[in-house]
């Protein structure tokens, strides 16, 4: 079977398309490169011993997205990953967000209602919660106002998917919505390469560590935590990358329950800001230089996901540690300064 992921050359992507290849799927990767490398590539045939089908394709051109589906007509499933992610950048360039997060998703969803059968992965986030009233967050939590456009277009990502779903009854869709992942493939062949400042926590320590960065901010210690930081649910790449090829198995197995369906993808467990530097410093056997900063706008106190329902009716589960993650990070922030 040939699957299509969008984005497959950035973070999540390529680490979803490695776990696609060793399932054996054929993917074909989409990827305009504009926050991604095509040395990425590379790793990935490294790993798998098989290199994707990748095309440079900017999705905001409606028309080379028809032209891609006439010439590939044998896709047998979307894993769309392809979307601006930095929530401080969608504050400053709203439009940017919105041009690229929401319209690509309809021209893919306008090509997938022409096809008939047709089965969609949408990479959501738990943005879409805010800061819950109720942890740890199931799948039933209310989505509150988003705090950030980028957040927003997740939220409207999924209300488009899911008003999609309501009329074309032979398109499948699952919403998969993120922790925070971190980590990297334990080969160290890919991982997170952010382009310029680190927007994510574990990027900015490992650079840190490496001395590329001073030091690392810790934004506020007087939160209502046991140590005043906050706290997330950080899960393994490669544990969140498996999670979307069980999700794509159940779809074309016709094992989903309704057309469109959502699910939390996180570890079910917080760790707060602190822990993650400890932890990196356990596995580098380093300290790490850091100073406490005044509270950032915009965050969330404490946010980790119930896994139940992932667990029971996907039958997936997170395996890898803090530790784990933290240590295959440090193990290709290494790999990538030797270069």
């Amino acid at each position: 079977m040939k699957i299509l992921v969008t984005g497959g050359l950035g973070f999540i992507g390529s680490h979803t398309v490695v776990e696609l290849q060793n399932a054996g799927f054929d993917v074909v990767i989409i990827d305009n490169l504009s926050n991604a490398s095509i040395e990425v590539l590379d790793g990935i045939t490294s790993i798998t011993k098989k290199a994707p089908e990748f095309e440079k394709l900017d999705l905001r051109d409606k028309l080379k997205v028809q032209v891609f589906f006439e010439e590939h007509q044998d896709i047998d499933g979307v894993i769309h990953f392809a979307a601006s992610k930095a929530v401080g950048e969608s504050v400053e360039k709203p439009l940017l967000y919105y041009e690229n997060n929401i319209n690509t998703l309809v021209y893919l969803l306008q090509e997938l209602s022409k096809k008939g059968n047709s089965n969609f992965i949408f990479s959501s986030s738990c943005t879409v919660y805010g800061q819950a009233d109720q942890l740890p967050i199931t799948e039933n939590a209310p989505v509150k106002p988003a705090e950030s456009p980028y957040g927003n277009t997740k939220q409207i990502g999924e209300e488009i998917i899911g008003d999609t779903c309501k009329v074309y009854n032979e398109l499948n869709a699952i919403s998969l919505r993120y922790f925070n992942p971190i980590g990297a493939h334990p080969s160290a062949e890919i991982g997170e390469l952010p382009i310029g400042v680190p927007q994510n926590l574990v990027p900015f320590i490992t650079q840190t560590g490496m001395g590329l960065r001073q030091e690392l901010s810790v934004f506020g210690d007087d939160y209502p935590t046991p140590d005043g930081t906050c706290i997330r649910d950080y899960i393994h790449v490669v544990d969140l990358a498996k999670a979307h090829v069980v999700a794509l198995q159940r779809l074309l197995k016709g094992a989903n329950k309704a057309n469109y369906e959502v699910f939390n993808v996180g570890t079910g467990k917080g760790s707060s800001v602190m822990e993650v530097i400890e932890s990196f410093e356990r596995v580098s056997g380093q300290k790490l230089n850091y100073k406490i900063a005044p509270r950032r706008p915009g965050d969330v106190i404490e946010a980790y996901a119930d896994t139940t329902k992932a667990n029971e009716e996907l039958g997936w589960k997170a395996v890898s540690t803090l530790d784990d993650a933290m240590a295959s990070a440090w193990k290709w922030e290494q790999k990538i300064r030797k270069k």
